[in-house]
């Protein structure tokens, strides 16, 4: 009889899932829902803080773009650290950073106070979905990771669906400073809970001591500090880049994130109010219609992704070439675009979400488990470089043209175009390499002496 691990246990002997393993995760998750509340604060308060601070449209979209662009620059260094420190030291900074920079937003005086706290925002913010990968590969089977991923988002989104629905209100009914600050308390309850709860992974069975007679292996003798740090940053990135599957996840995530984040994050509520003509209950119900169509397409996707891996790409490519028809149809429609066509743009840019996280379902099987910190920032890179990219052009097309929404929201067509051309170059590319490492794997297992 063959030996080998029981179905969801590695080769450590540590049995992955169960309830304890979906308590711990939810820790993780609780963390990537506080953090994505206060991401998404700014996307019903922007007409507020525009009145707040006394800035144009430029200026307003500089608060996501910074925060954006710190959360963009930090991936790499996130997974770094993922992989080097684990899970619970990285999510708990992480914590204490968009939470202090919450409760500053809530003080903020000026524009540029403002600016900085919504930067530190962003660098906690960073910290906190790849770590939720992470605990999620170390708690889980790898069969479950595309179902995991989705489902992490989806309680991401409900994040967003607390912001809509809760923060819009309680901003029109406390005002800013007691609607930010009071919101900054629930950073600080996940904060105890993963400080007392949170562990990286499983506990592994006691190891056997050696026999007396076996010497244990000489260690060897370390570098300088500083070139081996530099030395494990270098092989780390290379390494990862250096997968077809990597790349393609970015631009995966480049593609499909952008439209519903933008969306969301700030242009939404304006461009539904003041080109729409619709008020501001009815733009907060739809966006809602966003989140909630987010939820149950992430759901969707997670379950036919994890049993169909081949969908992944058919599934992205469609998710693009949809929203950008609904998008097409209310820039071109004359006048204002119908009720109708609106619910239905928000139910399709719902998808964008689960279709960025298809880009983490082809880096994974491409990079083992010690570099799944490093290529999901790589990959998680890529739809907010985008985000951030478009966010800049919107605002600044606006004030070129007098407030023109179908000018300024069509450079969102440029990015799909050379998003969709990366993804149909490399997908061939990652696919060989996935089914090689398929068919070597197997290879090895039937030469594992029993």
């Amino acid at each position: 009889m063959s030996g080998g691990n029981l179905p969801g246990t590695p080769a450590s002997g540590v049995r992955l899932g169960g309830p304890r393993a979906a308590f711990v995760w939810g820790l993780g998750v609780a963390v990537y829902f506080t953090a994505i509340t206060y991401r998404t604060s700014l996307g019903v308060a922007g007409i507020d803080a525009a009145d707040r601070f006394h800035i144009n449209a430029s200026a307003l979209s500089t608060f996501s773009i910074l925060q954006l662009l710190v959360y963009a620059g930090m991936q790499i260094p996130v997974g770094l650290l993922v992989d080097r420190w684990g899970t619970k030291k990285v999510l708990t900074l992480g914590i204490v950073l968009f939470t202090t920079g919450q409760f500053a937003f809530a003080l903020s005086g000026s524009y540029v106070m403002a600016l900085a706290a919504r930067a530190l925002l962003g660098c906690g913010d960073a910290m906190t979905f790849i770590s939720v990968l992470r605990l999620g590969s170390n708690w889980f089977p790898p069969r479950r990771g595309p179902l995991i991923a989705q489902v992490a988002a989806l309680f991401g989104m409900a994040g967003n669906l607390l912001t809509t629905l809760v923060l819009a209100r309680l901003l029109a009914a406390f005002g800013w400073t007691p609607t930010f600050a009071g919101s900054a308390a629930l950073g600080v309850l996940v904060l105890v809970l993963v400080l007392v709860f949170l562990r990286d992974r499983p506990e592994a069975p006691a190891p056997v001591p050696a026999p007396a007679s076996v010497p244990a292996p000489a260690a060897a003798a370390p570098g300088p500090e500083p070139v081996r740090e530099r030395g494990y940053v270098r092989r780390q990135l290379a390494e990862a880049w250096r997968e077809p599957g990597t790349r393609l996840g970015m631009w995966v995530h480049f593609t499909t994130q952008f439209p519903g984040m933008v969306f969301l994050l700030l242009w939404g509520m304006p461009f539904l109010v003041e080109a729409q003509g619709r008020t501001r209950a009815e733009a907060g119900t739809l966006l809602t219609v966003v989140v909630l169509s987010n939820m149950a397409i992430g759901l969707v996707y997670g379950q036919v992704i994890a049993r169909h891996h081949s969908a992944r790409a058919p599934i992205a490519l469609g998710t693009v070439l949809a929203t950008a028809a609904v998008w097409a149809m209310v820039l071109c429609w004359p006048g204002r675009a119908p009720l109708w066509a609106l619910v239905l743009m928000c139910v399709v840019l719902g998808a964008c979400g689960p279709g960025s996280m298809i880009g983490f379902d082809f880096a994974r099987p491409a990079n083992p488990p010690e570099r799944q910190g490093t290529a999901s920032g790589i990959v998680n890179i890529g739809g907010f470089t985008a985000s951030m990219t478009t966010l800049l052009a919107v605002g600044v097309l606006l004030d070129a043209t007098g407030d023109d929404y179908r000018i300024a929201f069509a450079s969102v067509f440029v990015l799909q175009a050379l998003g969709t051309a990366q993804i149909l170059r490399l997908r061939g590319r990652a696919h060989r390499r996935e089914r090689e490492r398929v068919v070597a794997s197997r290879v090895e297992a039937v030469h594992v002496p029993v």
